[in-house]
């Protein structure tokens, strides 16, 4: 499976396309639509939440509710292209364009990518590398998530800890209800409460937040991945997913980090078997991956958001044009964005997996597919 993505953020839409799905996978609008919407939301979004409601449209590859086997597009319309018909308009022409942006942002795009492309309008820029663009992912990535459903494969996301604040309370699959009724998706209430004390803090003050943010995927089959090549170690392509969201500068497996600090016997799994059972672990230090393969356990993946680079209180910065002494541009922006982060984070890590499934089973249609994975299972238990 693979796909494509284009579209800028104050464009008329996002695209994707989608190549590699099994035929005869039920799917309708309102299996994605409801990704869409958890990734718009979260206490200390901008405006712009406001002016979209992200819903999809499938432009081929869906008829009657199911996928034919052919590429999906898909096309999410941006609302608030509307006032921005002028300004982004592909006609040659009309130069310089109102909201030209040359003052560049530190922490963003704008200035390494005005180099490398030689914009001094660095809108050219930030149309594109704005985050934006993971609602397309999002909705490819609720996708992935409907098939490995089929797989008996679940999913949940949260944020771990932001503004100073961590969660007291662990993750536990039965606290699924509470993080999506959240407003910053934490376990905790206590923390909650802090947590948006402070994003408001931080608004007053013309500043922005990050975040520590986790997904976590069950019912995995052992041995998705491979030890064989590097490229195809599994861990090391959903870091690679992972980093690709905007503003994401770190990624762990599990306590990839604190595990570094301690003796191996505090971070191994013990291995054991048990008849009808399997080989199973009575710990998850590993995070479910071990030599670029699922071990079966639970996948833990943690990123590090860092707070976004637009501020209502600008650093220095020098205007790409003048060469002169400038505050940085101020973009419509949110405070934070870290629970709508961890919906991302969700979404995509589901990609990868979906990928591993598909080119480790096979299968034109998604009986064959899920036949396959069952046959592997017992497989599995019989070792």
């Amino acid at each position: 499976m693979r796909f494509l993505t284009a579209g800028e953020s104050h464009g008329p839409q996002l695209t994707g396309i989608v190549e590699g799905l099994p035929s005869q996978l039920p799917l309708t609008v309102e299996d994605i639509n409801p990704w869409l919407k958890k990734r718009q939301g979260g206490y200390g979004r901008g405006r712009r939440m406001v002016i979209e409601t992200d819903t999809v449209e499938f432009m081929s590859g869906v008829r009657a509710g199911r996928t034919t086997g052919a590429p999906v597009t898909l096309v999410i319309k941006n609302s608030d292209y509307r006032n921005w018909v002028e300004i982004m308009d592909p006609a040659p022409g009309n130069e310089p364009r109102k909201k030209a942006l040359t003052a560049a942002r530190p922490g963003h795009a704008d200035l390494a990518g005005g180099v490398k492309y030689g914009h001094k309008d660095l809108r050219d820029v930030l149309e594109r590398a704005s985050a934006r663009e993971t609602a397309m992912r999002v909705a490819i990535g609720a996708i992935a998530h409907k098939l490995l459903s089929f797989f008996g494969v679940e999913s949940a996301s949260f944020v771990d800890g932001m503004a100073g604040v961590w969660s007291q309370v662990p993750f536990d699959w039965s606290l699924k209800e509470r993080i999506e009724a959240s407003p910053v998706r934490m376990t905790d209430p206590q923390a909650e409460a802090e947590v948006i004390r402070r994003i408001d803090e931080a608004k007053a003050a013309g500043d922005t937040l990050g975040g520590i943010i986790e997904a976590r995927f069950k019912g995995l089959v052992m041995g998705l991945g491979s030890q064989m090549h590097w490229e195809r170690k599994l861990d090391g392509r959903i870091a690679q997913m992972v980093m690709s969201i905007p503003a994401i500068k770190g990624v762990e497996i599990g306590p990839g980090f604190s595990n570094a600090m301690k003796p191996g016997s505090q971070v191994h799994d013990p291995i054991y078997w048990e008849e009808g059972r399997g080989y199973y672990r009575q710990s998850n230090r590993s995070g479910g991956t071990e030599a670029g393969m699922t071990t079966g356990e639970e996948l833990v993946v943690r990123a590090a958001l860092k707070p976004i680079a637009t501020l209502m209180k600008p650093l220095p910065t020098v205007d790409v044009v003048t060469h002169q002494p400038a505050d940085a541009a101020r973009e419509r922006s949110d405070v934070t964005a870290a629970p709508a982060a961890s919906v991302i984070l969700e979404a995509l890590v589901g990609i990868v997996l979906a990928q591993a499934y598909l080119e480790k089973f096979g299968g034109d249609t998604l009986d064959e597919l899920v036949e396959r994975v069952e046959r592997y299972k017992q497989r599995v238990l019989a070792y």
